[in-house]
């Protein structure tokens, strides 16, 4: 089985959100179609909104797109733990995705031996962003 990849829903705001996402995560965008470039029934006033769109770099990737239904976009209960690869990579994770968003743990380290950070960014989606000191890659 292959790692999951997150499917992020916004509404009218994924274009926005993917432009964000691949700066703050160094994604490349490998395709993105909106409801009007398609023939997918949706409302007119949609038409520039996302119907699809995939990022990645490496192993790394995430997806987005845009509901046409109010109500059917943001986060829920689920965050999305980045296990970082260094500690300057996860300083510069957490400053990127607190541009805009909020702190719901700051950057610390833990009692289980990593530099440990909890961000909810701008488009309300929680980051746990986790780096264990004596795994340096």
């Amino acid at each position: 089985m292959k790692q999951p990849i997150p499917y992020l829903t916004f509404f009218g705001n994924g274009k926005e959100a993917a432009v964000f996402y691949e700066k703050t995560f160094g994604l490349e965008i490998k395709g993105m179609q909106t409801y009007g470039e398609s023939d997918y029934p949706s409302p007119p006033e949609a038409a520039d909104f996302l119907l699809h769109c995939l990022l990645s770099n490496g192993n790394f990737g995430i997806m987005l797109a845009d509901s046409t239904t109010i109500g059917e976009s943001g986060a829920t209960n689920v965050s999305l733990m980045i296990d970082c690869e260094s500690e300057e990579e996860i300083k510069r994770l957490y400053s990127a995705l607190l541009e805009g968003g909020t702190a719901v743990m700051e950057l610390q380290d833990t009692f289980w031996g990593a530099k440990y950070g909890k961000v909810r960014d701008p488009f309300g989606y929680t980051w746990d962003l986790n780096f264990e000191k004596g795994q340096a890659k």
